[in-house]
């Protein structure tokens, strides 16, 4: 029997998710997913009904051309189903002022990301690479984008206030905050398992490869660590996280003399594998019995540590703390490692329960719930493209109509 198909394409700083779903019912029903991770011999994981697959993804330049030649080899592996591709949705990291919400895909709504390219440059070109991969091997497939930024519009101007000139402020020059899809996904998840903790005051940890904190009240956001980019906040696996501008200035005038080389330093070789000198992978970080190593493991639970209590100020105190992404959800020894610094808050880890994965973390003396809740950006991705139809009607334009 045929099935029509939506896909969700969550292309982020070092890997692409993706997500299968039949449109069934009142929520698309996953049938699906799979994962790219960028390194030097990339491959598609594959997983459905039918069992696991592994294709290789072969003779990519760069992470562009490896997201347009993934959306290929994906749609072949499709072709042979009997199914219809009738949505597609992708994450776009960055909706600058110019978004409040999900959209549909068009020839403007392009343009509009490519204009805001220079605020996240990997991740919006990466994007862009899929939705025109899209728009050639399935034209007749409706796109939409969902926005990281959209989340945290909800902000006060003061949260998102930096301390630069008006007029630099009103041309886009302030904080936007990232990772809202998954913030999104974990409050989602909060209010339906526990709606008198997700109604509190909740810091949310979203750690993985990339890094960042939000604050939430009743489920929406106050304050985060991300601000005016993905660099801001934490160290992350190669992100600097945030660093006095003066160090900046000082490269600039020195040792990294482009914006082009600043750039390249910033995003790749700094973080945990800056401060390591061996790898940004708290996994093989947490193995290395070397000084660096876990120099570089301590750094990252205490910035983290850090950035909790300046959220609990933002927020007004802290009723949960919740740790969600690849490290939150499955690295107990991180999150032990940010606790330690917490006792003061009233966080107090169940070492047991935190060893087990267990969604439930807290001790019994703790007076702040601990909790770990899977992030699940492609299901958010795959609920916002049908709220999107919904809202636009059957008949809407494709990425190669005029908007």
């Amino acid at each position: 029997m045929s099935k029509d198909i939506l896909i969700a394409f969550n292309v982020g700083f070092s890997n692409i998710k993706i997500g299968v779903f039949e449109n069934v019912g009142d929520r698309p029903k996953r049938v699906g997913q799979g994962v790219v991770i960028f390194e030097n011999a990339p491959s598609l994981t594959y997983v459905d009904e039918d069992g696991a697959r592994r294709f290789e993804i072969a003779n990519c330049s760069d992470s562009v051309e490896l997201c347009a030649k993934t959306v290929a080899v994906l749609f072949e592996h499709v072709a042979q189903h009997d199914w219809r591709i009738g949505l597609v949705g992708h994450r776009a990291v960055h909706g600058g002022t110019a978004f409040d919400g999900p959209t549909l895909c068009s020839h403007q709504v392009v343009e509009q990301i490519e204009a805001l390219t220079h605020l996240a440059p990997s991740h919006s070109r990466q994007t862009l690479a899929t939705i025109n991969a899209v728009a050639r091997h399935c034209p007749s497939a409706l796109q939409t984008v969902s926005f990281d930024t959209v989340f945290h519009k909800s902000q006060s101007s003061l949260a998102a206030r930096l301390a630069v000139p008006k007029e630099m402020h009103e041309a886009g020059i302030r904080r936007y905050g990232f990772y809202g899809l998954s913030y999104k996904s974990v409050s989602t998840a909060l209010h339906n398992i526990a709606p008198g903790v997700s109604s509190g005051r909740v810091i949310c940890a979203h750690l993985g490869n990339g890094a960042s904190l939000c604050g939430m009240v009743d489920g929406i956001s106050v304050d985060t660590s991300m601000g005016f980019s993905l660099l801001d906040g934490v160290p992350m696996a190669t992100r600097s996280g945030n660093i006095d501008p003066g160090v900046l200035l000082h490269l600039l005038r020195t040792s990294l003399p482009t914006v082009d080389l600043l750039e390249q330093f910033l995003y790749r070789s700094c973080g945990l594998l800056g401060v390591s000198g061996t790898s940004g992978d708290t996994r093989l970080l947490l193995g290395d019995f070397r000084p660096t190593a876990k120099e570089a493991v301590d750094l990252f639970c205490f910035r983290v540590a850090g950035e909790i209590g300046r959220l609990a100020v933002s927020i007004g105190g802290v009723d949960a703390l919740v740790f969600t992404g690849g490290v939150g959800e499955h690295q107990p020894e991180i999150r032990k490692g940010i606790v330690r610094h917490l006792s003061w808050l009233g966080i107090l880890l169940n070492e047991t329960a935190n060893r087990m994965n267990a969604p439930v973390l807290k001790t019994k003396e703790s007076i702040v719930e601990i909790l770990i809740i899977p992030t699940d950006e492609e299901q958010v991705i795959a609920d916002e493209t049908l709220s999107v139809i919904a809202r636009r009607g059957t008949r809407s334009k494709r990425p190669d109509e005029t908007s």
